[in-house]
């Protein structure tokens, strides 16, 4: 079961520890559909069985994504991070009163946080006011992004953060 019980919350790079289904799971529970939602964590009524609810969805995309593609999900997983991982992004420099911005590279344990948060964002906003369920919504986001296509939330975000890190070179 991939759940760690926030044993490497206090080290440094200890996400880098965490198994990468589980850092899935972890980014499907915020309820980040829009900026109306905002990021906050979901919350059942009673406060309890939020992870749970959360592995259960994701393994259930799983066995949707093994049904679609004909191959391990995991393995679909990792090749979706890596197609939709940016390479580059902006950041703001103020220079003399002037901030403008640079382009600068992605580090490898923030180019999977952005990959991960960019799947799991696009599976919520697709399902979110939608008659489709959540499962669904990120099955379909895990297969369209291992291909690459551009239909995918988290390959059109890599690909607007990298047209605007190439445009402030």
């Amino acid at each position: 079961m991939p759940h760690t019980a926030g044993k490497y919350g206090n080290k440094p790079f200890g996400k880098s520890g965490i198994n990468i289904v589980e850092r899935l799971v972890n980014k499907c529970m915020r309820s980040g559909a829009g900026d109306k939602i905002g990021g906050r964590y979901i919350r059942n009524k009673y406060g309890c069985g939020k992870k749970e609810k959360a592995i259960r969805q994701v393994r259930e995309a799983f066995t949707i994504v093994e049904k679609k593609t004909n191959q391990n999900p995991i393995q679909t997983l990792v090749i979706a991070i890596g197609n939709c991982a940016p390479r580059e992004e902006t950041t703001k420099i103020s220079y003399g009163g002037i901030s403008y911005a640079k382009s600068v590279d992605v580090s490898p344990q923030r180019r999977v946080d952005l990959a991960l948060r960019n799947i799991a964002r696009g599976a919520l906003s697709s399902s979110f006011k939608s008659k489709r369920t959540f499962v669904d919504a990120l099955a379909d986001e895990l297969v369209l992004a291992a291909n690459g296509d551009p239909k995918s939330h988290a390959v059109a975000r890599k690909e607007e953060t990298e047209r605007v890190a190439m445009s402030a070179r």
